[in-house]
């Protein structure tokens, strides 16, 4: 069976064929920011999500001028084709893809395998960067429905009890045990506390792709998360430590599986793990 919505994800071949399609804009978003410099694809863009998608003077999103802002900078008009793809298994191209539809620019792929598969297959990089005239832009809603707050979650946590709803825990098993209090080889990042949400069920982002980093299959994908009572039926809520391994299980259930509500908690662990008087289990 093919994925529930096969049209938000690209092969590296259709890339390639659209590389000069004024109608489609490729975007690089790396955990490494300075990835982009030593070589992309031909015409994509970078969007930074250290200075690009936050706020400096709050811990929160850039706001809807801001996001406007971008897109205008991006070349980017309400008609155009988004493709993201980054490395990490697109960890933060995926996060970007959640923020775009957050702000209501649902016309948006990902290049599957992302930019280790590009670069696998020995296909062209470049190191000019390239210019696009200025766009309007007018952001129409922000779509709160897949977008979880501290307070949503824990209220969460009663319907998961009830049997209604989910919590999905992407991070890695030392994570979710209360064993490390921080991703492995990110000691800097750590939180107060270790351990994860009451109720979450822990299903590691990476158990989603495969080894040249493209997505599992459908069938793979069903398995996976109705192994753990992660069901379609239910209202769902995945986390992690900043939210960018949970955007790329949002993508899955979402859009690949076809789960109707599931919110990414973006605020995950950091914020959790750091707060006085939230429930933690290990």
């Amino acid at each position: 069976m093919s994925y529930a919505h096969p049209e938000v994800l690209v092969s590296t071949d259709w890339v390639a064929e659209h590389l000069n399609d004024p109608n489609v804009r490729l975007i690089e978003v790396n955990e490494d920011v300075l990835l982009y410099e030593t070589g992309h694809i031909p015409g994509a863009v970078k969007v930074d999500w250290h200075t690009d998608l936050q706020r400096e003077d709050v811990r929160d999103f850039i706001d809807e001028q801001g996001f406007a802002e971008l897109m205008r900078r991006l070349g980017v008009t309400r008609d155009t084709t988004v493709v993201f793809y980054g490395d990490k298994n697109n960890w933060w191209a995926a996060y970007a893809f959640w923020f775009w539809a957050y702000n209501g620019h649902t016309n948006a792929k990902l290049m599957n395998g992302g930019r280790q598969k590009w670069v696998a297959e020995n296909r062209e990089l470049t190191t000019e960067v390239p210019a696009y005239p200025a766009t309007e832009y007018a952001v129409p809603y922000r779509d709160e429905s897949i977008r979880a707050y501290r307070d949503d979650v824990l209220k969460h946590i009663i319907r998961v009890k009830d049997g209604k709803g989910a919590l999905v825990d992407v991070r890695s098993p030392d994570e979710y045990s209360g064993k490390l209090t921080h991703m492995a080889a990110y000691p800097q990042e750590g939180a107060l506390r270790a351990g994860h949400i009451p109720g979450a069920r822990s299903i590691p982002w990476a158990k989603a792709a495969n080894e040249d980093g493209t997505f599992k299959s459908y069938e793979e994908l069903k398995a996976l998360y109705e192994g753990e009572g992660v069901t379609s039926d239910k209202d769902i809520i995945a986390y992690c430590r900043i939210a960018e391994r949970s955007s790329h299980s949002w993508f899955v259930l979402r859009y690949l599986l076809g789960y109707p509500r599931v919110a990414n908690y973006d605020g995950s662990w950091t914020e959790w793990g750091n707060i006085v008087g939230m429930p933690i289990e290990k």
